[in-house]
């Protein structure tokens, strides 16, 4: 892919990468020296600058900045919805960029999950239903009793068959969480899920995600301002002009 001519941007990056060996403790999500560029016209937006951030397996990595620093991008990225325009992007031993798309599908069923501050759930669909409809796009065997199960985890047992869109915003998010716990995610996104709650709610989807991490084995980023989310979690990366700078 062609890169600007306005970014300098390391010519090693537009080679083939050394290959690790078999031997490596690989992480959960590796941002390599990436890159990504927005064009619109003339105009160019840097989004990320080199950004350089390891996740380690089953981790709970809250990220930190300012808005426009790069994160949404970021998560973007590590979901498969977007391609850096150079660097790389790996999850586990697999680069992203390098898979076809049946895999890339695949992975965006089966392996990440989104949980977005709003609006990632059907709301006319009641809890069971939005739980067993994300399970299905991840082949999940048994649909109901999986549906069923993630939802008592998570305290949403009573709300099964309640239409979300009557569900207080913490019990939304917590069918989210409960949708990722159901189709055994690896990997967890989740982008300000806590930005429209007060305080009580915000401490039950906390214990949700750390829920997640610890009987689901999954590895959790969470995108946000808030410094009750950071201290919850394992370790806290600030981002600024597209960097990781702490």
């Amino acid at each position: 892919m062609a890169v600007s001519e306005n970014v300098s941007i390391p010519r090693s990056l537009w080679q083939e990468p050394e290959r690790p060996s078999a031997t490596v403790d690989w992480p959960a999500l590796h941002f390599r020296d990436v890159f990504k560029i927005y064009r619109s016209g003339p105009v160019e937006t840097v989004a990320l600058r080199g950004l350089e951030l390891r996740v380690q397996q089953r981790e709970f990595l809250a990220v930190l900045g300012p808005s426009g620093c790069g994160k949404s991008t970021m998560l973007a990225l590590a979901a498969a919805l977007d391609q850096p325009s150079a660097g790389e992007v790996r999850v586990g031993e697999r680069a992203l960029q390098r898979l076809a798309e049946p895999e890339l599908a695949d992975y965006r069923a089966r392996r990440v999950a989104l949980v977005f501050q709003s609006e990632n759930l059907w709301p006319s669909l009641s809890a069971r239903e939005n739980v067993t409809a994300s399970l299905r796009l991840a082949a999940i065997g048994d649909l109901d009793t999986a549906a069923d199960d993630a939802l008592d985890m998570f305290g949403l047992a009573a709300r099964a068959r309640n239409p979300v869109g009557g569900l207080s915003g913490g019990e939304q998010q917590r069918v989210a969480i409960a949708a990722a716990f159901g189709r055994r995610a690896a990997l967890v996104l989740a982008d300000e899920p806590t930005g429209e709650l007060d305080a009580g709610n915000e401490q039950r989807v906390l214990e949700a995600l750390r829920l997640l991490r610890d009987q689901g084995g999954s590895t959790v980023v969470v995108v946000t301002h808030s410094s009750r989310v950071a201290s919850a979690a394992d370790r806290v990366v600030e981002m600024r002009d597209g960097r990781a700078v702490s």
